[in-house]
């Protein structure tokens, strides 16, 4: 995982957030690089999930709702965690968290007092050694306030989740989008959660992005709809580059599931710092539809088209994908190290599709002639494919560093070139080379990259 990080900063993927100032604790800023390989994943995903189908629209909510949308989803009263705190340091940690590092087990769904007696039967002291607090509740939303100071200021949450928003917009996209049973509604956005012990790199932090679908459906068919989803992201998973070997599945067991759960399988990666969740699938019920018409007062049913006296609340399977730890297990999924010629070579092996560059033009040299014919294959090839020009350093150190930021081919001018017309292709993972004519470097690269 050191190696990773260390790579990421050191080529462009991800730094620390606020980093000339000393940082905020879990907070990570994407780079040229990370930022592109993020854009990627979520355009796969969109093109994939919306694009591709007849069944799905997409949405884009706001952030902030109004605080009844959380009252009817039930976060305001059950999205809350156990917090203890260092009574020295003052440092706060999840005390079911601290519990299962500690000792091995499980205090899933313990009370507070429960949890309390374990601490004291255990003696769990702090990381560093300390007196802990008595547990208490923690609330894992964000709140913020609307309005001018004094009169008509209200409180308001930063969303924990983009679910809500396609709930509540559920019969205006009905409405709209002429969509009939069963279609799901797609939302790319961010999300914030006030994590009290956020870690792992880019696995855990106060602020994510989201890839959801809410998938409306008739009570009878969630079963077969489950387990088409859940066959879909495993689809997904290899077309971008995860490595199955290091995915599994972990269904929750019935007192682990959320309030608004009937059935929840997550896809588990094996990561560095061990076997965690990587994306969720849920079987939510009628709960989001019936509790937002419940307090909102709206009728949410749905009239079958065909028989127009049959109406019901549909129910919802809700397949759901961070973009960070997405982008985290592709990471780990394509870094890899071999010897050659009695060196280390460091590779990601990204996928053509989700790598930040496609094709690297490298010049031999900064000498004119061949800047100038390096920048025409640049412009021709940067039409169709994410390319990067780089005519500094030694040939050997640019295909290194290419090497190290996943670049599938790199296309070197030459001396030559200027006489034959030719150039030189580079492939990534076999690092054989073959002399290709320019003009026909695109036919060749887009067999390549399909």
């Amino acid at each position: 995982m050191e190696k990773l990080v260390s790579l990421c900063k050191r080529r462009g993927f991800i730094f620390p957030g606020s980093e000339i100032y000393g940082g905020l604790a879990n907070s990570w800023d994407y780079g040229p690089l990370g930022v592109q390989m993020k854009i990627n994943i979520k355009n796969d995903w969109w093109k994939k999930v919306v694009e591709e189908r007849d069944d799905m629209v997409g949405l884009d909510g706001a952030i902030l709702m109004n605080p009844k949308v959380w009252e009817a989803s039930g976060h305001v009263e059950t999205f809350n965690d156990p917090l203890v705190e260092d009574k020295k340091t003052h440092k706060r940690y999840r005390a079911d968290h601290l519990i299962q590092d500690i000792t091995g087990m499980d205090v899933d769904g313990k009370s507070l007092d429960e949890l309390a007696a374990i601490i004291k039967e255990k003696d769990i002291k702090s990381p560093d050694g300390n007196e802990l607090t008595s547990p208490r509740q923690f609330s894992g939303m964000f709140e913020t306030t609307a309005g001018a100071a004094g009169e008509g200021k209200q409180v308001i949450y930063l969303r924990p989740e983009t679910a809500q928003a396609m709930f509540v917009n559920f019969k205006n996209v009905l409405d709209t989008s002429r969509k009939r049973i069963p279609f799901g509604i797609a939302q790319i956005g961010k999300a914030f959660r006030n994590e009290i012990t956020p870690g792992n790199f880019i696995f855990r932090t106060l602020e994510f992005e989201q890839m959801e679908i809410e998938f409306f459906i008739e009570e009878s068919d969630w079963e077969k709809q489950f387990e088409l989803w859940n066959k879909w992201r495993l689809n997904w998973a290899k077309s971008i580059g995860i490595n199955e070997k290091l995915l599994s599945f972990e269904e929750h067991a019935p007192e682990k599931l959320s309030h608004y759960s009937k059935k929840t399988t997550d896809v588990m990666f094996k990561f560095p710092f061990g076997v965690q969740e990587l994306w969720g699938l849920a079987y939510r019920t009628d709960y989001d539809l019936s509790q937002h018409e419940k307090f909102s007062g709206q009728n949410l049913t749905y009239t079958d088209p065909n028989d127009n006296s049959r109406k019901f609340i549909p129910h919802v399977i809700e397949p759901t994908f961070g973009v960070d730890r997405t982008l985290l297990a592709i990471l780990v999924s394509a870094y890899d190290e071999e010897e050659v010629n009695g060196e280390t070579r460091v590779v990601m092996r990204f996928k053509n599709n989700i790598a930040p560059y496609q094709i690297a033009i490298l010049p031999l040299s900064k000498k004119e002639q061949l800047s100038t014919l390096g920048k025409e294959v640049f412009n021709n090839l940067n039409k169709d494919y994410r390319c990067e020009y780089d005519e500094t350093q030694s040939i050997g150190k640019r295909y290194r560093r290419q090497d190290e930021i996943g670049t599938p081919f790199c296309i070197t001018v030459d001396f030559e070139s200027l006489e034959d017309g030719m150039v030189t292709v580079r492939d990534r993972d076999s690092m054989e080379q073959t002399r290709i004519a320019i003009d026909k470097l695109n036919s060749f690269i887009q067999d390549k990259i399909q």
